[in-house]
């Protein structure tokens, strides 16, 4: 297999916080806009990279203040999405798009595969068994865990202004996304969407499917509005924002 990867590239996956306490793992999916040299920004403008459809913008910035409040482990991806998604089933749809958002991703095309493994070897594997890793080191002994994953979503999409400020993301366990539904609540000046703007029931969804739903942890994704935290000031403020709601939720799920 091609080597994809080489000197001067970040790596897959980075670790904060690892020593935290917390009954919880943070993850964060689409951390990174970067890519791997080999691949020449992929054909696109690098802004074109730094829109949401290279990453979620602001979603690690306030991972890592979660982190710190929290103090809980946190595992983010190293590449950009377009590189390939670490939400996505690998070879599956959304994998790696050759057009995301109307953007066409001209290295995304016509991909062999002994291409597409290399990314999946290079990007995508080694996130996930960090994030295996974490969850084996954290649930030893027989310790109940939670799981979050934040990501973050853009504005408007398709014409549409969405109206949310934060979105919890789920499937079919309530013990995690509930409680933390009725904590947002308690802020009358949010506007908190129920599987909006997108929804954890998709078939497509990866990292909660292939982690929590096999360890039966409590789980959900939350998504916050990228304009509010597009700025590191505005990151941070928005995890001292979110944490009391997180960490309240996790004690519920964990009761």
């Amino acid at each position: 297999m091609q080597q994809l990867l080489g000197s001067g590239d970040p790596p897959p996956f980075s670790v904060f916080n690892e020593k935290g306490t917390a009954p919880l793992l943070l993850l964060c999916d689409h951390a990174s806009k970067a890519v791997p040299k080999a691949l020449g920004g992929l054909g696109i403008p690098e802004i074109e990279l730094a829109r949401h459809i290279g990453w979620d913008i602001g979603g690690l910035d306030t991972a890592i203040e979660l982190a710190s409040r929290l103090d809980a482990p946190l595992v983010a991806s190293g590449y950009s999405r377009l590189v390939i998604d670490c939400n996505r089933w690998p070879g599956g749809e959304g994998s790696i798009p050759e057009i995301s958002d109307g953007t066409p991703v001209p290295a995304n095309r016509n991909l062999t595969k002994a291409q597409i493994d290399a990314r999946v070897e290079a990007c995508f594997w080694p996130y996930h068994h960090e994030v295996d890793r974490q969850l084996d080191r954290m649930t030893a002994g027989g310790r109940s865990v939670a799981l979050l994953v934040m990501h973050s979503f853009t504005p408007e999409m398709k014409d549409f202004k969405r109206p949310w400020h934060v979105g919890v993301l789920w499937n079919d366990d309530p013990r995690l996304p509930e409680p933390l539904l009725a904590e947002l609540r308690r802020d009358p000046s949010l506007v908190v969407g129920d599987n909006e703007p997108y929804s954890a029931r998709a078939s497509y969804e990866y990292t909660l499917n292939a982690h929590a739903g096999a360890r039966r942890l409590p789980y959900c994704s939350l998504e916050v509005r990228q304009d509010l935290i597009d700025t590191l000031h505005e990151a941070r403020a928005w995890g001292r924002r979110l944490a009391p709601a997180i960490q309240a939720a996790v004690a519920t799920a964990l009761a």
